[in-house]
């Protein structure tokens, strides 16, 4: 396991940390230029073709888009509890992202017979990425789902990967019912980002793909940014466990532990000055170990000894200052008085506080979007919200007395940046 006494870190090994696995995608983004040429030339061919070399999964052309027959069957196969439980979340992140909705039109008098305002529209398509790989994300369905269903986009599409049966998972499926979406194709990775981008003759073209994916998706979305909007950086996932000498041990072993269990590419880090903290830590954290299945084991330990660990500082302020730093996709704030912290962390894309809001409940069910910036993009990034479905356009009125009033000024500034006409529209209006 990885234990960093941040002060007396070598330069190269804290860029490291700093760095995490998301932007060291140099080969991944020579691959993905490779596969999306193919898919632009080859379309549908490319992307079964693709699927079958980095998926395993051997599809039929007809197969690629789910049928509504699948949607259905799998929604009734889902246990009832299950089911319960995701209109549940669906209710909980409806409730948060319907008061994110903005007017959809102002306007105000910034002077006498001028009038300025903005009015507020959906995006025309969007693809939402459900990753697939590591396990099923019926949450990550609604969390992209529902704003967009929000924001009233008209042509909401779904790419994943297939699992090794060649279907999409039941649970993704039934959230996908509940929440009423019903395009949804089974491709995932590179050939996914790069058929919304192009089009093939299944897979319709879209103007943007938002959604979290491993590095290959990232390096995609990348290399077709002309192509698409790739939305917010949302790649490997990576968390913040903020603690202090007061922090429960057993809990911050629980929570520590949620991170690492993505894998081996995710950071799982926990920040403090407490060297006693960590001596508690570590070996509820090897208890723990026991109880959870060996894939998950194994990516727990992989994570602890790769992009994850412990940073020790010197101090509250100094972990603190770590955070920002880092700018980590989520942080736990669990310190004696975690309210008081709240306004020193500047970086994270969500914070959440005390030792009873682990990620587990904001992952899920909570309400606030969990798909978030990753990589130090929190510094210039925020959650997934209705926003990203939205655009805005800017309106502006000038009576004929509004115009007089300023049509000298708005000369003058023309004259003033060499645009000669813009001058002459000003000065010679009748």
């Amino acid at each position: 396991m990885n234990i960093y006494k941040w002060r007396e870190t070598p330069q190269d090994k804290k860029q490291f940390i700093m760095q995490r696995a998301e932007l060291d995608i140099t080969e991944h983004m020579k691959i993905a230029l490779e596969v999306s040429e193919q898919v632009r030339k080859e379309k549908d061919a490319a992307v079964l073709a693709y699927t079958e070399k980095f998926d395993k999964v051997k599809l039929a052309k007809d197969s690629l888009k789910v049928k509504p027959s699948e949607i259905e069957a799998a929604y009734n196969r889902v246990d009832d509890k299950l089911r319960e439980t995701i209109e549940y979340a669906a209710k909980n992140i409806r409730d948060f992202h319907e008061k994110q909705m903005p007017e959809e039109m102002w306007f105000t008098n910034v002077d006498k017979g001028l009038m300025v305002g903005e009015k507020v529209t959906p995006i025309v398509d969007v693809c939402l990425y459900v990753p697939g790989g590591k396990g099923s994300f019926p949450s990550v369905l609604l969390m992209l789902g529902i704003p967009a269903i929000i924001a009233k986009v008209s042509k909401i599409v779904v790419v994943t990967p297939p699992n090794q049966a060649g279907d999409v998972d039941d649970a993704i499926l039934a959230a996908a019912r509940i929440i009423g979406i019903t395009e949804i194709y089974k491709v995932g990775g590179i050939q996914a980002v790069a058929s919304v981008a192009f089009g093939t003759e299944t897979i319709p073209k879209c103007h943007k793909i938002i959604g979290p994916g491993n590095s290959y998706a990232t390096a995609a979305k990348r290399v077709l940014s002309s192509y698409i909007d790739g939305g917010l950086p949302a790649g490997p996932s990576e968390c913040i466990i903020l603690a202090d000498e007061k922090a429960d041990p057993e809990k911050v072993a629980l929570d520590w532990m949620i991170e690492a269990e993505h894998g081996p590419d995710s950071a799982a880090l926990l920040v403090t000055h407490s060297e006693a903290l960590v001596q508690k830590v570590i070996p509820i954290v090897e208890k723990q170990l026991e109880k959870i299945s060996p894939l998950r084991k194994k990516f727990v330990t992989a994570n602890f000894s790769t992009y994850g660990g412990v940073i020790l500082t010197g101090s509250l302020q100094e972990s603190i200052d770590f955070t920002n730093e880092y700018a980590p996709e989520h942080m736990e704030v669990m310190t004696e008085s975690p309210f008081d912290v709240l306004p020193e962390i500047k970086n994270a894309g969500e914070i959440l506080l005390g030792e009873y809001t682990p990620v587990t409940l904001c992952n899920f069910l909570l309400g606030p979007n969990a798909i978030l910036p990753t990589g130090a993009f929190a510094k210039t990034y925020s959650s997934v919200s209705v926003f990203d479905f939205l655009k805005r356009s800017s309106i502006g009125y000038a009576s004929k007395e509004g115009f007089e009033n300023v049509r000298e000024k708005a000369a003058l500034f023309a004259t003033a940046e060499g645009f000669d006409t813009h001058a002459l529209a000003a000065k010679e209006r009748k």
